[in-house]
């Protein structure tokens, strides 16, 4: 870990009368063009699309005097000096090549809202940031609730859906920010110095966005740049470690692992069912600091104490007390499809995970049950399940497979588990989900748990994957009729 004075590089920057362009509509360019609206400058708006919402967002838009362009993202407006982007616009766009060549420079919503803090004369709120694969939703929440109980104002905000920059312009002040990051937003965000930054986890996705997994662990590993208290990074995942050791920070800050293990100094981990610090202690090479309990963490899924640990880790860094640390575990609810119990039917649990769209994710869902009936597929996004089902085999006692792609995780059944029973539904309307259902009930026995885990995306059969679990909990909610 790279140590000494890191600036921090996010001047004042005069928006008044500047012309500036805002790619992108959406979640978060409409709230970017009317703060720079509002800010004085000359704002353009450019989108790729030209359907009903986007004009109906660039109505209200125009009534402010912001100008927009639909159907036409890729050229530079004239006379365009700064680009605040959409996270999701990829790097390789016409548009940015434009703003390249011409010495423009591009920023995302993210460090917009950085460069905005304070701007008003009100003191900036330090961020405690949070990246990863998978987990970050959770985390960030588990976050807040923990600087809620200790007293703190504070609000989860960033890629969890509330936009950082009402945040950092509205008329409520915070104490502190939990912030969820994504490796589309770190892309856009040079400027960022965080208080301290967890990065949860590495594991392959958004390659198509990113064009490599090093680009993809690359801006993932921005969130370390310039930190002042703690790097927080998975002990069992190396690749997180890496990215601490080469980020560069300011003096004095340090590496915090949280481990699911007994931790070793400057670590947290787990120790006899205990939650516990031995980072933010006197002493640490001889004392440890209990926490909670695992039985505080809802639910006290490997992945999710694993999240809980990071989320204690950064509120640590902060100054919370242990006891807060503790009440606010207690206190947070994990949002809905993620790992929630549905139901027991005849002795056999019902979990809707269907929040995990990828392999990473489903690995740790199929971790936290022993004897699992896996109702799986749907859209893989390019992904390959040979690692995924070898790692399970043991834990499975059947699978029912749903969606478009189904027959790459038969496939890796068929080789690395060819003794598990499974069902191919060759069907991928919604109606599937109650046969899925069906048949998982049929395959189980008591004890067993019915996981919901598609390692795939839903668009082929569901809006999304609340809709997909929505379904999934009312196919079981018919079983026990």
């Amino acid at each position: 870990m790279g140590s000494g004075q890191v600036t921090d590089s996010s001047a004042p920057f005069d928006f008044r009368g500047k012309h500036l362009t805002v790619a992108g509509l959406g979640v978060s360019g409409v709230p970017a063009a009317k703060v720079l609206h509002g800010l004085g400058a000359r704002v353009t708006v450019v989108n790729d699309g030209d359907d009903e919402r986007a004009r109906t967002q660039a109505a209200e838009l125009e009534t402010l005097g912001v100008t927009v362009r639909l159907g036409d993202g890729a050229t530079l407006p004239e006379g365009t000096e700064l680009i605040v982007t959409a996270p999701g616009w990829k790097p390789d766009k016409p548009l940015f090549t434009a703003a390249h060549e011409a010495g423009v420079p591009v920023w995302g919503d993210v460090e917009l809202a950085w460069r905005l803090r304070g701007l008003d004369g009100r003191k900036a709120a330090p961020w405690l940031a949070v990246t990863g694969t998978n987990g970050k939703t959770t985390t960030v929440q588990m976050l807040a609730s923990i600087l809620r109980a200790a007293g703190l104002r504070t609000a989860a905000v960033g890629n969890i859906g509330v936009s950082l920059l009402d945040a950092v312009t509205g008329d409520e002040e915070y104490d502190v920010l939990a912030v969820e990051l994504s490796s589309y937003q770190l892309h856009w965000a040079p400027s960022l110095r965080a208080h301290s930054a967890a990065v949860l986890n590495l594991a392959p996705d958004h390659l198509d966005w990113h064009g490599s997994m090093e680009a993809y662990a690359a801006d993932k590993g921005r969130i370390y740049e310039g930190n002042r208290v703690a790097c927080v990074y998975n002990v069992a995942d190396k690749a997180t470690e890496d990215l601490v050791r080469e980020a560069d920070v300011e003096e004095g800050c340090r590496a915090v692992g949280f481990t699911l293990g007994s931790p070793a100094p400057s670590q947290l981990g787990v120790v006899e069912g205990l939650l516990v610090d031995r980072a933010f202690v006197e002493d640490r090479q001889k004392n440890a600091q209990e926490l909670a309990e695992v039985s505080d963490v809802d639910p006290p899924a490997p992945h999710n104490i694993a999240n809980a640990l990071a989320a204690a880790a950064l509120a640590r860094s902060f100054g919370v007390s242990a006891a807060a640390v503790r009440d606010g575990l207690r206190a947070f609810t994990p949002d809905a499809h993620r790992i929630a119990h549905v139901a027991d039917v005849d002795g056999v649990a019902y979990v809707d995970d269907s929040k995990a769209t990828n392999t990473h994710a489903t690995e740790a869902s199929l971790a936290a049950y022993e004897s699992i009936v896996w109702i799986a597929g749907g859209l893989a996004k390019g992904a390959t399940f040979d690692e995924l089902v070898a790692g399970a085999a043991k834990r499975l006692r059947g699978a029912v497979l749903i969606g478009a792609d189904r027959a790459l995780i038969r496939e890796a059944l068929a080789r690395h588990a060819p003794e598990v029973p499974v069902v191919d539904l060759d069907r991928t309307d919604t109606g599937a989900m109650l046969q899925a259902v069906q048949e998982a009930q049929r395959l189980a026995r008591p004890g067993d748990t019915v996981l919901l885990a598609p390692a795939c995306a839903s668009m082929d059969m569901f809006t999304n994957y609340n809709k997909r679990g929505d379904a999934f909990a009312q196919a079981v909610r018919e079983l026990g009729a």
